[in-house]
């Protein structure tokens, strides 16, 4: 008897299971917050994304120059300088005031300022400097517009070096303009651009930060549909905390599958990223991440009473997140403090392991020490999730108790005022009747 009693109670808690990941789905698809924040952002804020930082590049940044010397040197630099695929001299100014407001009004993205003595400190044989301003508002502006004045002043610092040599061959002129010959090869990022090096990250940020948003969303509509704004419903689906977590866990789990296969695959493909990714590396990264993502955010769960708190909550953490995984700060810039809060973040060991099998080509085995954090997440963050849910469980039951007594004290009290006799008012109403009351 007691192994069918067990056996039944198993059987209850699958269907119970199955009834909470049935509406779980319902609700990703029916809820319009949930369904833009899992299911449309997943699927098109990647391409926007991606579309943006698809040429790597860019070129012909217009660029202002604010030439005091008026030499043959200074002349030959602004040839050089326009002459480059990445800038472009759009205006000639007579003072580095003029050039300010071009800036200002966006009409160029950078500045070269030739001071007076450009020219005549370099035939004396003194250091001469070319200032440059560039607009940072983005990278890929200054990336432009310092690099190109970098490669015209070290061609021009060659042709200075070769003319003051005593060589007699072109042989001897290539040794003193280049004493040390360097080859530059990029192994991983062959086009050298923005987007390789920064969207592999982004795009893991995206699963994590769209899951985060879509479990608070829930949560919070929950709040505000159940009878005593507590996170698990009145229910008898509802009786068990495992049952609960499972159900909602294995929903999530579903829908973002599907989810991180198109970003971490179909996305790179559609721009030409870096395809480095082995399927088992990628996959072995990816059930680990998701499943720390969910139980993290049914975790914070608990702090969201309206559906706007989670938006407050999550999304001006997108940039700092993605900061302290070490893709666009360098890791020895960040303090000891912030890397301890970083570690606690899904999305650092997901972003650097990615970039590490899609874009490095690294097996599984090469990325187990970003992967075996993420089990730890996944063991901590569960039994984070228990504790929540077994309290919100506990808290759920406490007030409907509260209430099928509050009820039955009423109605004790209302047969007391009609003057019911002590026989009769004995009796009270029967509990399920309290129940269904409630």
């Amino acid at each position: 008897m007691e192994q069918e009693g067990f056996i039944k109670a198993i059987g209850h808690g699958i269907q119970d299971m199955c009834y909470i990941w049935a509406k779980e789905m319902r609700n990703a698809f029916s809820d319009e917050g949930v369904l833009i924040f899992c299911i449309l952002v997943p699927l098109f804020y990647p391409l926007v994304y991606s579309w943006i930082y698809n040429n790597e590049v860019i070129r012909d940044v217009p660029v202002a120059i604010v030439d005091m010397s008026h030499s043959h040197l200074s002349r030959e630099f602004i040839r050089d300088y326009d002459a480059s695929p990445d800038t472009k001299v759009a205006y000639y100014c007579d003072n580095l005031e003029e050039a300010k407001q071009l800036a200002g009004r966006n009409a160029v993205h950078g500045v070269l300022y030739f001071p007076e003595d450009f020219e005549k400190r370099v035939y004396r044989n003194e250091t001469s400097h070319v200032s440059t301003y560039a607009d940072m508002s983005l990278m890929l502006y200054y990336r432009a517009v310092y690099s190109t004045a970098v490669n015209v002043a070290n061609k021009i610092n060659s042709k200075i070096q070769i003319s003051r040599s005593a060589d007699f061959t072109n042989q001897e002129d290539n040794v003193t303009a280049n004493p040390i010959k360097s080859s530059n090869v990029a192994i991983f990022n062959e086009p050298g651009g923005y987007g390789n090096a920064i969207i592999p990250g982004v795009l893991m940020l995206i699963l994590q930060q769209t899951l985060l948003l879509g479990i608070g969303l829930s949560a919070g509509t929950a709040r505000e549909n159940n009878r005593y704004k507590e996170l698990v419903p009145i229910s008898r689906h509802y009786m068990g905390t495992f049952r609960i977590i499972l159900g909602k866990a294995m929903a999530c789990f579903m829908i973002y599958c599907v989810q991180a296969a198109y970003i971490t695959l179909c996305v790179p493909h559609f721009f030409h990223f870096t395809e480095l990714s082995d399927p088992l590396a990628l996959w072995g990264l990816l059930i680990p991440f998701i499943l720390a993502v969910t139980f993290f955010g049914m975790t914070l769960s608990c702090f969201v009473r309206y559906r706007e708190n989670v938006l407050l909550l999550v999304i001006f953490t997108s940039v700092p997140f993605l900061f302290m995984t070490g893709v666009s700060w360098p890791l020895s810039n960040i303090p000891g403090f912030w890397e301890g809060v970083a570690a606690l973040i899904p999305s650092t060991w997901g972003i650097r392991a990615f970039i590490s099998i899609n874009d490095m080509g690294a097996t599984l085995d090469e990325v187990q020490k970003f992967i075996i954090p993420l089990w730890i997440q996944v063991v901590v963050y569960g039994c984070t999730t228990f504790l929540v849910y077994r309290y919100q469980l506990k808290l759920t039951r406490k007030r409907a108790y509260s209430a099928i007594e509050n009820i039955k004290n009423k109605a004790l009290a209302a047969k007391t005022e009609k003057g019911t006799s002590t026989e009769t008012s004995d009796t009270d109403i029967p509990e399920e009747e309290a129940e269904n009351q409630i």
